[in-house]
């Protein structure tokens, strides 16, 4: 059975969570790695390195904290939601955006944009994007694999569009059962948010338990991860979903 990734156990304490280096971005690279709780991180001009963090942050839906002026921000701004209508454009905006003193966006190489571009185009990747009018303002992405949303990155391009989009992301989640947003690695903004530490041993267990797809089948042929037809999010889960950010609240 093949395995492109050494026990998690083995990543290291410091840097914490580095597991190992090299590699590929193939989409059955990717798949194994996620379903292990595995991510690449690396910068573009750095060998490709894969990480499994002791904590993880992550998010649980219904612990989403939303503060009075963001529902205020919510309510008047007569912003829109869309899903995996601009996905490309997403991810650049991620990748693009200057970002505060203690996030990166660095390591969206062109390389690491292609690969999650196929996964979206495979139907397991995934973006919500926050309109004012016609104009992106604010979006995330991430990977959706059994009853884990694996979040990315987010960027904004007014005050609070990205919070508004983890708002949209949290709902539909709580609407179908998905009781972990993935966050990978502490951050003080997510953490006012409401995302919390879990242990990498109770992180690993959940992953076990939301996604029903045996890990022996899940390395052998990763394939067996993908939905048998590529859809929106909202089709996907077969749900309506808002698009009005007021009705969030």
């Amino acid at each position: 059975m093949y395995n492109p990734f050494p026990p998690t156990s083995q990543a290291l304490d410091e840097p914490n969570g580095l597991l190992a280096s090299g590699g590929d971005l193939s989409a059955d690279t990717l798949l194994r790695a996620y379903a292990q709780g595995i991510f690449p991180w690396f910068e573009s001009d750095r060998e490709m390195l894969w990480w499994t963090p002791d904590p993880r942050m992550i998010i649980r839906p219904a612990e989403l904290h939303v503060s009075k002026s963001l529902k205020k921000t919510i309510r008047k701004n007569g912003w829109r939601i869309h899903y995996d209508t601009n996905f490309k454009q997403v991810l650049l905006s991620c990748a693009s955006v200057p970002r505060k003193q203690d996030e990166v966006g660095t390591w969206i190489t062109q390389e690491m944009s292609q690969a999650y571009q196929h996964l979206h185009s495979l139907g397991v990747a995934h973006s919500i994007e926050i309109y004012d009018d016609k104009t992106l303002i604010g979006g995330l992405y991430g990977l959706m694999l059994g009853r884990v949303f694996f979040g990315e990155s987010m960027f904004s391009r007014a005050s609070n569009a990205s919070k508004v989009a983890l708002v949209a992301l949290a709902r539909l989640c709580m609407a179908h059962g998905i009781e972990m947003i993935d966050c990978q690695v502490h951050n003080p903004h997510l953490e006012s948010l409401g995302a919390s530490l879990v242990t990498r041993k109770d992180f690993e267990k959940y992953l076990r338990e939301a996604i029903k797809e045996p890990m022996s089948e899940i390395l052998q042929n990763p394939a067996c991860l993908l939905p048998e037809r590529v859809l929106p999010v909202n089709e996907r889960l077969s749900t309506p979903l808002p698009y009005e950010a007021a009705s969030l609240l």
